[in-house]
């Protein structure tokens, strides 16, 4: 992975997080916003301007590449390098969770 797209994408975006996230298995723009609704209980949406200017420039970094079309509607799928930057986000997450639960800990402890 060479540096800008580690640059670029570590830290990610909670849109690029979830893109990648939810193309582990192919699919479409509109079904992963539905997706991302869904899983977090409407918490988060994502426009559809926000959408497809994300998928564009990961298309174009090489993190996802386009499979097919359906019903006119984009497929795409996540590539080796999308997958390596979506772990590398994994690991940064679950380095920033475990400080957080160390720091919250030891001050429950000192109280």
């Amino acid at each position: 992975m060479n540096a800008h797209i580690q640059k670029v994408y570590v830290p990610m975006t909670e849109t690029g997080f979830y893109i990648l996230l939810f193309l582990r298995k192919e699919a479409h723009g509109y079904s992963i916003v539905k997706q991302v609704e869904a899983l977090t209980q409407g918490e988060i949406h994502i426009s559809p301007g926000t959408m497809y200017g994300s998928l564009s420039k990961m298309e174009k970094d090489g993190l996802i590449r386009f499979v097919r079309e359906e019903e006119k509607r984009k497929i795409y799928c996540i590539t080796e390098l999308g997958t390596q930057v979506l772990e590398l986000e994994q690991k940064r997450i679950e380095r920033l969770y475990r400080t957080m639960k160390e720091v919250c800990d030891n001050e429950r402890h000192e109280n």
